[in-house]
């Protein structure tokens, strides 16, 4: 495929075709950085893991560049970083078993821009060619605005397609905010007890990250066991690792929905309901 960035990668760990790479995906992540997809996307990960008619493929919308680092990596240069972490998420695509990894190179402001047509084009391209199922993105209520502004792209892209090539599924995930805070009816409970292992590896290939100054490994494990712990406060454990999103479907089938109207939706049930137990107990 031709992307906007000349720099852009396009990995398919098998070898097959990007074409046919793209037309066996059923469930795509399109996240802002190198290791978002694994931690929040681990769903549709582990759904397609060893299937033959369910693949997932993964979509980075920006460089790397501009990551904390430490350790043997606190002296790399923005171009270095670059390297390790593009090289880091093929190394996750390999060991996810992904149909593809696709790196579009964009850097953080552009992403944040919406008047950069070209993230939203790049996007509805990939969207066009692999027609998923499932799609995962960040959640609007993420405090991280370039996950904030990649999602927003994902949405006009999604919103451009025609309603047959639609996705029947949009989650919005857990990154840079705990989704707990959902009221229980709204929340996505996404099964990731499976394959622990390959959860594991998914995140730890990212030494740049986590030896480099950020656990990611033992935060992204800690959040799940702990969602499946804290879901419930009346039953026993039915999984031990969960990833809660934000249902985003509605967004891409009314255009008419505002992003900004959608998510503060949620929030106001949030206060009712902690409005209404306070005072039902006297407070």
């Amino acid at each position: 495929m031709k992307f906007y960035k000349p720099n852009a990668d396009f990995y398919v760990p098998d070898g097959i075709g990007e074409a046919a790479a793209l037309a066996r995906t059923t469930h795509i992540a399109i996240c802002a950085h190198q290791d978002d997809i694994e931690i929040m996307a681990y769903h549709g990960i582990a759904e397609c893991f060893g299937q033959d008619d369910k693949w997932f493929a993964g979509v980075v919308v920006t460089n790397g560049a501009g990551s904390p680092r430490a350790g043997i990596y606190e002296k790399y240069t923005d171009e270095e970083m670059q390297k390790v972490r593009r090289r880091e998420q093929q190394k996750a695509a390999f060991v996810g078993d992904y149909a593809c990894q696709i790196q579009l190179d964009y850097t953080s402001s552009e992403v944040k821009d919406p008047k950069v047509a070209a993230v939203r084009d790049d996007l509805l391209a990939i969207l066009k060619a692999a027609k998923p199922d499932v799609v995962y993105l960040h959640n609007p209520a993420d405090k991280h605005d370039t996950h904030v502004g990649t999602m927003l792209r994902a949405i006009d892209a999604l919103r451009s397609l025609a309603p047959a090539e639609r996705p029947s599924k949009v989650y919005g995930c857990e990154v840079w905010r705990d989704l707990d805070w959902l009221p229980d009816e709204d929340k996505q409970a996404l099964p990731v007890s499976e394959r622990s292992n390959v959860a594991a590896a998914l995140v730890g290939v990212f030494d740049s990250q986590v030896s480099g100054g950020k656990r990611y490994d033992l935060a992204t494990a800690g959040r799940r066991l702990a969602n499946a712990t804290y879901f419930a406060s009346h039953g026993v454990d039915v999984e031990t690792a969960l990833i809660f999103a934000m249902d985003l479907t509605p967004l891409i089938h009314d255009a008419s929905l505002s992003v900004t109207g959608y998510t503060t939706r949620f929030i106001d049930k949030l206060k009712d309901d902690v409005e209404s137990r306070l005072k039902k107990l006297g407070g």
